[in-house]
This record gives C-alpha cells, structure tokens and sequence, in this order.
C-alpha cells in the first residue's frame, strides 16, 4: 500500500479494516458501519477520512471492488438505496482476513452465504466483462433487495438472486417477481431474465419462468 501512494501507513490498522470489510462482505456497508464495527471488534479505532484512503488503495490494489446500486424507474414510492456492496476481489482473501476454517463456516451458514454471494458475483462480473455489461444490486427503503443486476450499455438487463441453499429458492422467486412488480415498464424496458443461482442442485427452469442455475453451469 505504501508503494502505490508512497504514504507510510499502519499495517495493524490495514489488517483491522480488512477484517472489518471481510465481517461485512458482499453487504452494503457504509464507512461509518466500519468505523463502529473496527472500534468494537478491534478495540482500536480509524477515522473516516483514514478509511476512505485505504478503501481507495485497496481499491487500486484490486484487493477489494465495489458493486454498484442498480438505479432503474420505480413506480413505488419507496426510495432507492444508494450505498454499493463491498467485496474482495477474491473470496479467499475474506476467509483468509479472519482467519476462518471448514469448522467455523459449516458452523455459521448465514455468514458462509455471503461469501457464496461474494463468490458468485465475482464470477457474473467475469461474464458481464466479457459482454459489455456491469454487475449492479439492488435495495430500497422498503426492504426489498435483488443480490445482482447485470446490465449490458444497451439496457439489457438480467436480475439474479443467490442463494446457498436450494431450501431459498422460492423466497428468491418471489424478490425477483416483486422487483419487476415494482419497476416502471415504461422507462425500465429490456428484462431479458430472472434467475437464482444456488450452492448445489441442478440447473432448470421452474413453471414461473426464473431459471434456477447450479454453480458449475458458470464454471465454479
């Protein structure tokens, strides 16, 4: 970090930050999130300005990288949610930043489904790069979110939900029927498909239309 900008900078304060973004990963945690979450878990404490200078590094690292929120025509009246997700650019890099093993994933599944996420979106971000298109999510203030948009520059567009069990697969249904439920057709033109991406099971296409789509169909 110090030879991309040529400023010394604390490494026990990198390794908390790293921590910090590896605890939030594949979430769209904001700076002031991570500021709280280094002073209580770490006992230490970072300025904001100090965090957005390492974030930026980090950045130009390609260590981490920064999903983008979706911004398309709503007819609800909820308001879009702005902040992107955050993820490494590798999901070992999260295992590895808290020290993480077999035991301590298989023992928290909700935490292990965020790197799955984090897994998979790195993967959709190889595909939409290769076709001219960007890997977005979406979030508004109604509580609904869509883990993945990907958006060609033509306005193409796909939504995905991902999900580590197959036993999530009907409540991702139901975010992605309700996202286009509330999307304005009329100015969000273009949806070429819904899809759930999960950790095992078979790739299909349910009565509804939404293709539920095995990881090694994408090659993991």
């Amino acid at each position: 970090m110090s030879r991309v900008s040529d400023i010394k900078r604390d490494p026990r304060k990198v390794r908390n930050l790293l921590r910090s973004l590896a605890r939030n990963t594949a979430t769209p945690v904001d700076v002031t999130t991570l500021e709280a979450d280094i002073r209580k878990k770490e006992g230490s404490t970072l300025s904001r300005p100090t965090i957005y200078d390492y974030l930026d590094v980090l950045a130009r690292l390609m260590i981490t990288e920064e999903q983008p929120a979706w911004n398309p025509h709503i007819r609800s009246s909820a308001s879009l949610r702005k902040t992107p997700k955050r993820h490494f650019t590798d999901v070992s890099l999260s295992v590895a930043a808290i020290g993480a093993d077999m035991d301590s994933l298989l023992n928290n599944l909700h935490f292990t489904g965020f790197l799955f996420e984090s897994l998979i979106t790195h993967e959709l971000r190889v595909y939409a790069q290769a076709n001219d298109a960007k890997v977005y999510h979406y979030r508004d203030s109604s509580g609904l979110e869509v883990d993945s948009i990907v958006q060609k520059y033509n306005g193409d567009w796909a939504a995905f939900e991902i999900k580590l069990g197959t036993g999530q697969i009907d409540e991702a249904a139901a975010n992605l029927n309700k996202l286009v439920s509330v999307l304005d057709h009329a100015k969000t033109q273009s949806l070429k498909s819904l899809n759930i991406i999960t950790g095992t099971g078979i790739s299909y296409t349910r009565s509804d239309g939404i293709n539920v789509i095995s990881p090694t169909s994408l090659g993991v």
